[in-house]
């Protein structure tokens, strides 16, 4: 079981908790990202967008490659999995950023490919936005450039979306990055079966996940790839020393309130996605559906969760904290060396 975190380049994760202690500013995210490593954690997961759908479209966003290629000076273990839009992105100029962080963080650098949801900031920043299901033919191509140009020198191609001819690109990554991607319409699953290495999803419950990924395990078969490497999930946790005391926190994080500033690019995202699942107002509190888990509780209680999950085949764990950084602490201390007692006494 690998634990990982969503580095918090919007400011936080709470969509009716304007301040949570946890600043835009990359000093507060390397200060995180030094703690994720010495408290266990295997990687952080950098977002992509342009806009802040958190906060709200006014609020601070991070860009997620300047940061990544920062993290990758500062940290020595942690793998770093940046997000990438293909709408918004040339493949060859990616594939070379990519080759460049990869030698700047000692091959510790893998990508999330997203398709894409929010047609208000393509508007604004000129991404290429268009029918859902030709977003997902988009990544493919996008997947095949990256690899074909990791991998041979010079390389052509022509797609639909996507012309080179003799590209040569120089250095190449020492290990060709993994490939992670999210998606829950059919076109979405069958087109990840295709293109990903790893699979990720937003939080659900126990159930939720076997289904899922008994079905995206299914899909790589038929799609005649490899077993995928990793099934990753959101969450969101809360960590306090009695049940009552996470259930005080719990009820005051998910206070909703319909005038929020990140109400309307929510909605955008519900409407814009094929979504497996029906969403309600406190799944809007958290990002990512990440309450659905129910990462909510004592340390052995949600210590407990984690084995349920993996169980069901969840490898790898994509958390969120509020405020961030003393919440991930928390964690570190109180739950990862539980999960660890409770793995090992499992397997002997």
């Amino acid at each position: 079981m690998r634990f990982g975190y969503w580095t918090p380049i919007f400011g936080g994760w709470l969509r009716n908790v304007e301040d949570e202690a946890t600043p835009s500013s990359f000093s507060h995210l390397a200060e995180i990202a030094r703690a994720a490593e010495d408290g266990g954690f295997d990687l952080t997961l950098v977002p992509e967008l342009n806009l802040n759908d958190i906060k709200g479209p006014n609020a601070p966003a991070l860009d997620a490659w300047s940061v990544v290629a920062a993290l990758a000076a500062v940290t020595r273990s942690l793998e770093l999995l940046v997000a990438i839009r293909p709408g918004f992105h040339n493949p060859a100029l990616t594939a070379k950023q990519a080759s460049t962080i990869d030698e700047i963080s000692g091959g510790r650098l893998t990508l999330n490919v997203v398709s894409a949801w929010w047609e208000e900031e393509a508007r604004q920043y000129g991404g290429v936005f268009t029918a859902h299901d030709d977003r997902y033919a988009r990544s493919i191509e996008f997947v095949d450039v990256l690899r074909g140009l990791w991998t041979e020198t010079p390389f052509s191609y022509s797609g639909a979306h996507y012309t080179l001819d003799g590209t040569v690109l120089e250095p190449k990554p020492s290990v060709v990055p993994r490939v992670y991607a999210g998606g829950e319409s059919e076109a979405g699953r069958d087109a990840i079966a295709r293109f990903a290495d790893a699979y990720l999803t937003h939080g659900g419950t126990v159930e939720e996940l076997q289904r899922k990924v008994q079905d995206l395990r299914d899909r790589r078969e038929r799609a005649g790839n490899p077993a995928f490497a990793a099934f990753g999930m959101a969450g969101y946790a809360i960590v306090r020393g009695t049940e009552a005391e996470a259930e005080e926190e719990l009820a005051r994080i998910t206070d909703v309130r319909g005038s929020a500033e990140g109400y309307a690019s929510y909605q955008d995202f519900v409407s814009k996605s094929q979504l497996d699942t029906e969403v309600d107002l406190r799944d809007y509190s958290v990002s990512n559906r990440g309450l659905r888990p129910g990462f909510v509780g004592t340390p052995d209680q949600v210590a407990e969760r984690f084995i349920r999950f993996a169980d069901a085949g969840v490898s790898t764990f994509l958390l969120q904290f509020s405020p961030h950084l003393p919440e991930l602490a928390r964690f570190a201390e109180e739950v990862i060396p539980r999960v660890r007692r409770l793995e090992d006494a499992r397997s002997g």
